[in-house]
């Protein structure tokens, strides 16, 4: 199942895993090494070098099959613990002639902070940075992290519930409570000052924080938009990992079930509660097949026609590369590579639209026709 391949415009020949999807036979080429526990990958806009955020603070070009320049670096601004630390990365749709971008980061007090900056030539201002959101974090886990444009240009956040267990914060968690930022998806206006609430926010006028958008989430890890369809990968407590799958243009103010439900049951384990109005995850699987859910992206790419609109994900445990397909509200065709990549933390996209999958210890891969 092993076979070599050179990287492109390097100097690295690299082992790349092989499967078999959909009757294609693909491979995993590793492109990538020696980046610090890489939280993403992705091309800079209008440039189409890929960068590496790390989760130290650093976001470094891909140069050479190994960690080059550096884009932005805020090692000096980041907590560091295992949960901790420079998470989640955005271009503004209009990068080309704004140069903003976005970042989330959790800071030397363990809060999170959502700032914008400036870039030109290549490189961002650290000194162009700017507070947009401070959300205060009573534990060191559970930070979320994900941050991205949606099809109708307003800003997403995903946010963890505030940590610890079972979402222990405040009488009904932090997830069930809309006057909660923490356990939800937040959706602002970043061209405000610092930033506006869009109108069809579902508590704009009360009922709730006006940047909630949706709730009772517990740890999103890696979200992605496939044109108004938002795909939620939410890292479970003890027994289940799921996908939530939300239309933006429809489903403002979903309630995505934590913590009255973890995946499709009660929470607790036997406990009765009511599911009525709960978005119900499209796919879920237990914790003897995983331990993490690291949500991917729906492929849109030019290399692999058969797996356009494939959704793929991983479990950060087992490192294999899973895939399914959104139809008609349910999963479908779910399909398991059987390939480890080891300790899968995010995929991506190259400029091409290629995937790109990462790992904890620091390799980059992208999906390509196997030859």
């Amino acid at each position: 199942m092993f076979r070599y391949a050179v990287l492109l415009g390097g100097l690295l020949a690299a082992p790349a895993m092989a499967a078999t999807i959909d009757g294609t036979n693909v491979a995993f080429d590793r492109i990538g090494e020696g980046f610090v526990r890489p939280v993403e990958a992705l091309a800079l806009p209008g440039d189409g070098r890929l960068l590496a955020v790390e989760k130290t603070g650093t976001v470094r070009f891909l140069e050479n099959g190994r960690p080059g320049g550096v884009f932005l670096d805020l090692s000096d601004k980041v907590s560091d613990g295992n949960e901790q630390g420079l998470l989640g990365l955005a271009f503004d749709p209009q990068f080309a002639t704004s140069g903003l971008f976005y970042v989330n980061y959790t800071d030397a007090d363990g809060d999170t902070q959502i700032v914008r900056f400036a870039a030109g030539d290549g490189t961002a201002d650290p000194a162009s940075g700017e507070v947009l959101l401070s959300i205060d974090q009573p534990e060191g886990n559970h930070n979320g992290g994900w941050i991205g444009f949606g099809p109708d240009g307003m800003l997403y956040v995903g946010m963890g519930d505030g940590g610890g267990g079972g979402d222990q914060h405040g009488e009904i968690g932090n997830g069930q409570d809309r006057n909660a930022l923490l356990g939800k998806i937040l959706r602002i206006d970043p061209k405000g000052s610092p930033y506006a609430i869009p109108a069809g926010n579902p508590f704009a006028n009360g009922g709730g924080a006006p940047e909630v958008f949706l709730y009772g989430l517990r740890n999103p890890w890696r979200n992605t938009f496939d044109g108004n369809l938002l795909y939620i990968a939410d890292v479970g407590q003890n027994a289940w990992e799921e996908i939530d799958v939300v239309d933006v243009t429809r489903d403002a103010g979903a309630n995505l079930g934590w913590r009255t439900m973890e995946g499709r049951d009660c929470y607790p384990e036997g406990t009765m509660c009511v599911q009525g109005g709960m978005v119900m995850p499209i796919h879920v699987y237990g914790h003897d097949a995983g331990c993490s859910i690291t949500g991917g992206i729906v492929y849109r790419g030019q290399a692999l026609p058969d797996l356009d609109g494939r959704y793929f994900f991983a479990d950060y445990c087992t490192g294999v590369i899973e895939g399914l397909r959104y139809d008609n509200g349910e999963a479908t065709a779910l399909v398991n590579t059987g390939e480890s990549l080891g300790t899968v933390t995010a995929f991506g996209t190259d400029a091409a639209g290629e995937m790109l999958v990462v790992t904890d210890d620091g390799l980059v891969f992208r999906m390509v026709p196997a030859r």
